[in-house]
Parts: structure tokens; sequence; C-alpha cells
């Protein structure tokens, strides 16, 4: 219910001071407080005085106000009759609101009947003013704009410095180098303050295992095998030779995934590469890689040839059976167990193909509760049910596989159904013989 606030003695406003800054390492947390709470004290002079301080260091201004911890709590005080404050003043729109934040709020400020005095507004923003409502429309489309510009500025720059310059713009170096002295910085300012550039240069610990990982793979190893043998002779995965740097990886024994990642960046081959995301959702490759820039020259010394990268990209381990004759699996990698998740293996039994999952004896993981000790799927059979399903669809006569990766269509298979899944979209039931 909707209380009237007290006001202070003498009929003085008791006001709530919000303030804001984005970073804590390129901006004075201390210094913006104080020219934010002195525009706020000039604009609220012969008014009122500010009594509680909430300010919120290290906060995008795009995060809502219930994702900010100062203005969640300020927002949480605001249905007690005992909090303090009448009103809430800030040194500017932009430290406080970004878009139509301001909008949002509004219903909830009206409800406890709190005032918002911005200096954009010459004093308290009232919610029936139309002349308000464009105000704070503008000032939401004016922050907006401001923050599409600085990033797209910044973005810009960046992409600059690494393709014309190969500058190495920050984050963990990869696992084989390490960071060394690249001379002085080449804004003037950031020069007189110290700061120098940095690139990477081969680590003589790690270097020789990526050199070796890259051969291997050109040799025709698996990337399941590579990892199981430098886990056999002891090699120190990336987050054991460098814990500082991946104290978000808990892991102490090589992955594939670790293996295929070191296999696909390009880095190790002397140019400097930005925005590159790796490669976790195979369903997202285009958004990622779309943006990703690669310096025009060599920017540091190179681990493999970029001769030797791009065959690396191209080499499929073959899979030759004892008695010589290679063994193809059409479906390898659209057949997922529907159980625990994980795509089947490809196996061969009684002279054929088949997919199996044997989730808990062949991962680190454990086997689900309800799932099944050991599924097998003959591939003959998925084609077939599949190419029935389909032509039962109405879709036209073609090679059931092309259909499954030009549509990006997974066969998810458990002990009663087998369905056809796609990215976004609901399964498709096939009947399980």
């Amino acid at each position: 219910m909707a209380h009237r606030p007290q006001r202070g003695a003498r009929g003085a406003v008791r006001f709530a001071f919000y303030g804001r800054t984005s970073t804590v390492e390129h901006q004075d947390p201390v210094s913006s407080a104080a020219w934010q709470r002195e525009a706020a004290e000039t604009l609220i002079a012969r008014h009122g005085v500010i009594v509680a301080e909430y300010f919120d260091a290290g906060c995008s201004r795009r995060l809502p106000w219930r994702d900010r911890p100062e203005a969640a709590a300020l927002l949480a005080a605001l249905p007690d009759p005992d909090r303090g404050f009448d009103a809430i003043v800030v040194g500017e729109y932009e430290r406080a609101f970004a878009a139509d934040q301001f909008e949002q709020l509004a219903p909830t400020l009206t409800r406890y009947e709190v005032q918002v005095w911005l200096p954009e507004a010459g004093g308290p923003v009232e919610a029936g003013s139309p002349l308000h409502r464009m105000l704070m429309t503008l000032l939401g489309a004016q922050s907006q704009r401001e923050v599409l510009r600085a990033r797209h500025r910044t973005l810009a720059a960046m992409r600059a410095q690494v393709r014309i310059q190969g500058r190495y713009l920050g984050g963990r170096p990869p696992y084989g180098y390490r960071l060394v002295d690249a001379g002085p910085h080449p804004n003037r300012t950031h020069a007189s303050w110290g700061r120098r550039l940095q690139r990477l240069d081969p680590d003589p610990v790690t270097a020789p295992h990526v050199k070796w990982i890259f051969a291997k793979r050109l040799s025709g190893r698996s990337a399941a095998g590579i990892a199981r043998e430098l886990n056999e002779r002891g090699v120190p995965c990336p987050s054991t030779a460098d814990p500082d740097r991946n104290r978000h990886r808990s892991g102490q024994t090589w992955s594939l995934r670790t293996i295929v990642e070191i296999l696909r960046n390009p880095r190790y081959t002397g140019r400097e590469v930005w925005n590159r995301v790796p490669d976790r959702n195979q369903q997202n490759l285009e958004a990622p890689r779309a943006m990703v820039t690669i310096a025009a020259g060599p920017s540091h010394p190179a681990l493999v040839s970029e001769r030797d990268f791009i065959a690396v990209q191209t080499v499929r381990v073959s899979r030759t059976a004892s008695d010589g004759t290679e063994r193809v699996y059409r479906l390898s990698g659209l057949v997922q167990c529907g159980s625990c998740g994980r795509r089947m293996d490809s196996h061969w039994v009684n002279d054929r193909p088949g997919y199996r999952c044997r989730h808990g004896y062949t991962s680190a993981q454990p086997r689900p509760a309800t799932g099944l000790r050991n599924l097998y799927l003959r591939e003959d059979d998925l084609l077939a049910r599949v190419a029935t399903h389909l032509l039962t669809q109405g879709n036209p006569a073609q090679d059931v596989v092309e259909h499954l990766r030009a549509h990006k269509l997974m066969i998810n298979c458990d002990a009663g159904t087998l369905t056809l899944r796609s990215v976004g979209d609901q399964p498709t039931g096939l009947p399980h013989g």
C-alpha cells in the first residue's frame, strides 16, 4: 500500500543520492562519486539535504537496477515507511539510467510516492508532465546512442590495431606462449605513464608440446589419441602449466576439447588474432567467426607454418580395420543419446556400422540414474527409419545424410523413440521399432 513520505525538519526534503561508475580499473570511484554528488547537491540546494548514499562501482549502465547491488538496495528500501528519505537525486541521467530504464522504474517510484530529481529536468521529474515524459525519452535515446557510439569506436579501433599493427590486446596467452615486452606504448600519454606493449613469445617449456601436437595431427593421429598420449607421458595440461591464468579451470588432465582448440587456433601461425570465440557450440559457428580479426602480417614467432596449419584443418582420421579396409560411418557425429545427451560412438559389429552409448564406462562422468547401461543402434536401421519419416513429411527424395547435414539435424535416440532435433525447434518424433 502506498504511503506519503514524511518530510524532515522544517519541511526540508530528505534525499537518497544515487551514483554509478562503470569501471574501477580505468576510473577513480572516489572522484567519480564526488563530482556526481556535488552536481546533486547543487541541484537540491535550498530544497533539502542528502541523508543516504547509494553508489555502484563497476556496473554498466545497461544493467537494470535490480542487478546493481546498490541500486537494488535502494529499491528494496522503498516499501519501508521508516526508510529515512523522501526522494532520490542523481548527478547525471546517464550515470543512473540507460534507454527506457527510467520508464520501467516509474510505476514503482509512483507507487511509493518517491520523486527522482535530475539536473537535466532542473528538479523533480513530474510523472504526469508530457514535457518531462518527452525529456526522459530523449535522454534515454541519447544515453543508448552514447553506449553504441563508444562501443563501435572501441571495437573498430581494436580491430584496426590487430589487423594493421598486429598488437596484442590482452587476455590469457595461448598454451605454448608467454608474454614479453614489446616496447613503449604508441600513445605518448600512455607511454609517459610508463605503459608498455606486450607480445607473445614461445614458452621454452610448453612450446615444444604444441609443435608435437601439430606434428602428430599431420601424421594422422586423432585428437583423442594425442590427448591420451600426453596424459600417459605426464605432460602438464594448460590449467596445470599456468594455474594463475586458468583459475576458472579445475581439470588436471588433457581433454579432447583442449587439443581441438589448440589445433584450431590461428595464433600459432604467428599472426595475432582478436575476437576469436572458442568453438564451444557447434551450432553457432557462423556468428562468432564472422567477426574474427587476424593480423595482416606476422606479429610474433610462429609455432607452426601457415601451410601446416591449413593442412591440419583438413585432416580426417581414417578408420582402418585390421584387414586394411577403411570403415565408413555415414552418420558419424549425427546420432545423439537421448539419455545422457552425448554423441554416440561409432561402432563396428557383425561386419556393419552402428552407434552405441556406454555413458559411465567410456567417459569421466557417471551414467544418469535413469540411463540405459548400453544403447546400440544399427546404421542401416537408422537410415531406413529416417528416410521413411522424411517421405511421410513430403520431403523430396534425397540422400538422408545430406538432408540431415543440410538442415543441421541430429538423430536423438533413447529406449522408446527416435527424434530429429535442430536448434530452436521442437523434436520431431519417429517410431522406434
